[in-house]
């Protein structure tokens, strides 16, 4: 792990990847396809790219029965724990209408109002992700979304994880189509005879799927196009070294391409986590994945003092922040911009993937500046409401007229106009 002394601006942007010509080709060929065949499309291409011969995509009351005798009792119990935590959590995001009322007879307001269908998308391949299909599922579902369609790439044989149907299941989750890639977001996007279109899709997946959102936004909307996982640790001197180092690891086990950043004032820690890292990443499974992670995007920066860790902190925005100082919650009010800020020793990342409530789709890529975790808002739309009065027309119509004939709009004008001729 390399160790730099901060001279100038630091960022983890890296490339994302936007997709060879012949990837969106191919995905644009496969949305086409999706849209004039319908289902019969999805199940060649399923067929094509996961190897399983479908004729019907939605998972049955018995698949979800049989995946409960493959998952211990401890880990459902553990499921339903952290599904409560994240809906209480989200339930607290939850808005309100309003109306407001002038002295003139005016009333105001915004009508929140949940959508009224989203669809999930679960990656496959070699992990399975029960976590991200309650941290997708739940906010809707506290927003009062009504309709939730489920899609996730089966394996060869046709079949989805155990975890992942079980906890769709536990969640209450009524609707899921084992179709994965730019097939399932297609669908979801234009609907087929058997699977529903929905307004909003949300998930993560591979260069395909976020291409194949990318094209359909517009049509329906989308959460974000991600980017790999990153983390941010901001240490003093008293922090511990092997945890940095775990936890540094945890974000650099996702993806190759994943940044793992030590900041701190201290040349000392630095070399510690260093040399912790090294040791740890030798009886790390994803050992291979994780070492291309630390030496591509990984490294300690050491800086003149707190307050300009704390800067090149805000120069981040990463999407994970970990906090490990003496005082943390003192820190709060100068750090700026992270997708998540994770305060003290026992706040390891992993906590808020899984457990802690808050949810764990976050803006990469240094778009915390201006960007936000998923959250119950995603799932809701807002409507002004304006109830003009007789009086207020009386005593704001020359106003508005004005201002409509300022943009050279004359009709928009005489609109108000016709209604002050009938003093």
């Amino acid at each position: 792990m390399k160790i730099v002394k901060v001279t100038d601006e630091v960022s983890l942007k890296r490339n994302i990847d936007s997709g060879t010509e012949m990837q969106r080709d191919a995905v644009n060929n496969i949305i086409a396809q999706v849209k004039e065949q319908g289902d019969s499309a999805v199940a060649t291409l399923t067929e094509k790219f996961d190897g399983a011969k479908l004729t019907n995509f939605k998972v049955t009351k018995e698949e979800i029965e049989a995946a409960y005798t493959q998952i211990d009792d401890d880990i459902i119990a553990a499921l339903r724990e952290a599904a409560d935590n994240i809906r209480d959590f989200h339930s607290r995001q939850k808005r309100q209408s309003w109306l407001t009322t002038k002295p003139d007879g005016t009333i105001l307001g915004q009508q929140v109002t949940p959508l009224d269908s989203v669809g999930v998308y679960v990656p496959g391949g070699t992990a399975a992700y029960p976590s991200s299909i309650m941290m997708n599922v739940l906010p809707a579902q506290v927003a009062g979304v009504e309709k939730i369609v489920m899609v996730s790439p089966p394996n060869a044989n046709g079949e989805l994880p155990p975890g992942v149907l079980v906890a769709a299941n536990e969640i209450g989750v009524k609707e899921i189509y084992k179709v994965g890639g730019a097939q399932a977001i297609a669908a979801l996007a234009y609907g087929t005879e058997n699977i529903p279109a929905v307004d909003k899709i949300v998930g993560p997946g591979n260069i395909y799927v976020a291409l194949a959102k990318r094209a359909v936004f517009g049509h329906v909307d989308i959460d974000m196009i991600a980017g790999p996982s990153e983390i941010v640790v901001l240490a003093d001197e008293k922090a511990n070294a092997k945890y940095i180092a775990a936890d540094l690891l945890s974000q650099a086990e996702h993806d190759k391409l994943a940044s793992a950043v030590l900041v701190t004032p201290s040349q000392f820690l630095a070399e510690q986590v260093a040399v912790e890292v090294e040791k740890q990443l030798a009886t790390l499974p994803r050992k291979e994945i994780a070492a291309a992670s630390i030496n591509d995007y990984g490294a300690a920066y050491v800086t003149e003092d707190l307050a300009e860790a704390i800067d090149v902190v805000n120069q981040l925005a990463p999407e994970h922040l970990e906090v490990l100082v003496q005082e943390p919650m003192n820190l709060l009010g100068q750090i700026r911009h992270a997708g998540a800020i994770f305060l003290g020793p026992y706040s390891s990342e992993p906590v808020g993937d899984y457990f802690a409530g808050p949810n764990h789709v976050l803006p990469t890529n240094g778009t915390a500046r201006f960007s936000s975790p998923l959250n119950v808002d995603d799932f809701t739309k807002k409507s002004s409401i304006i109830s003009y009065s007789r009086q207020a027309m009386l005593e704001n119509g020359e106003k508005i007229a004005k201002l409509a004939r300022l943009e050279g709009l004359e009709a928009h004008a005489r609109a108000i106009d016709v209604r002050l001729e009938d003093k």
